[in-house]
């Protein structure tokens, strides 16, 4: 059986189930407890689970998320969230030089079992220091497994993963689609970190995306459906590890590629899958991989510059038909 439940009741759930079942789990961050999380993801926790286990910080990024470092090395398994990822760049010193490193520097004698989690990338007119997203700064460095999924039964799994996983996990979620609703399964579940799915069925052009872009490729299926175009629908759902595997198999079947991705276009997700596909799939394809990015500049307050910056369905559409060798 499966209920109607947005993103935020969903990520929750998983919050919820995870505490129940492991003592040692406890979150932390800006805002979660007395004033149930920022966008209310944490609702709740402080009532059932109490002040030790569910704890207000200070303003200060580095400083708890180095006590949740600390924390992890000496065997609890902290959530550390952070208000948005924008405010977690200060913290990028314990998430990679401490947290990521962890186990290679003690020759395997400490894990860092640890979840860091947020918003990451646009949410509106927020401008240049409030809207950048992060999978592919993360992603860069080993040691590091990065989740970034919005969809409410995925997201709901991936995280009771990323909780029970004994490696530092960085989960990036969309501040724009909390409110996103989904079927979510009863019970317990888990999805599977490193594997991407298959949103949708095609046989002309694979479109990859994930986080809120996967909104804006689903709609672009439909109106190129309405084309006669076949579009198949990949949401990665983690970016490292990349599940190439399902990329390569798609790409086979449909010979052209289209990569939707909210990050700046240089040295991003899709090129890292531009390179990829080229590597393990170069005699399959029809025409090169292309990638539809935000623009390569910061992002201002106007509406029109926002509209302009990011990839939407126009884009997308565009883009699939240069592949296909099609005119606008």
């Amino acid at each position: 059986m499966a209920r109607i439940l947005n993103l935020r009741d969903a990520l929750n759930e998983a919050l919820r189930e995870e505490m129940q079942r492991d003592p040692l789990v406890f979150l932390m961050g800006e805002e979660v407890a007395e004033y149930n999380g920022a966008y209310k993801v944490s609702k709740g926790l402080l009532d059932e689970f109490g002040p030790k286990r569910v704890i207000d910080t200070p303003i200060a990024e580095l400083g708890f998320a180095g006590i949740g470092v600390g924390a992890a090395m000496n065997g609890l398994r902290p959530i550390v969230e952070f208000m948005t990822w924008n405010f977690a760049v200060l913290a990028f010193d314990q998430i990679i030089n401490n947290a990521a490193k962890t186990l290679s520097q003690s020759a395997g004698q400490f894990s860092c079992p640890i979840v860091f989690r947020g918003p990451s990338g646009s949410a509106g007119q927020l401008a240049q220091q409030h809207s950048q997203t992060f999978e592919s700064w993360l992603a860069n460095c080993p040691g590091l497994k990065v989740i970034s999924c919005v969809d409410p039964a995925d997201s709901k799994g991936l995280l009771k993963s990323a909780i029970r996983d004994n490696d530092p996990v960085c989960i990036m979620e969309s501040e724009s689609l909390y409110g996103l609703k989904g079927e979510v399964p009863e019970g317990e579940y888990l999805v599977p970190i490193g594997k991407a799915v298959v949103r949708r069925e095609g046989t002309d052009v694979t479109l990859v995306s994930f986080n809120k872009m996967m909104e804006v490729t689903k709609l672009a299926a439909e109106e190129l459906a309405k084309e006669g175009i076949s579009a198949e629908v990949i949401d990665l759902r983690t970016i490292r590890p990349l599940d190439h595997e399902t990329l390569v198999k798609s790409v086979k079947k449909t010979n052209r590629m289209v990569v939707i991705d909210e990050s700046w276009p240089f040295a991003g997700v899709s090129a890292e899958i531009a390179y990829e596909i080229q590597k393990y799939a170069f005699d399959h394809l029809d025409a090169p991989v292309v990638r539809v990015n935000s623009a390569d500049t910061s992002l201002g307050y106007a509406p029109t510059l926002v509209e302009e910056y990011l990839p939407n369905p126009a884009k997308v559409i565009r883009a699939v038909k240069e592949v296909m060798y099609r005119g606008a």
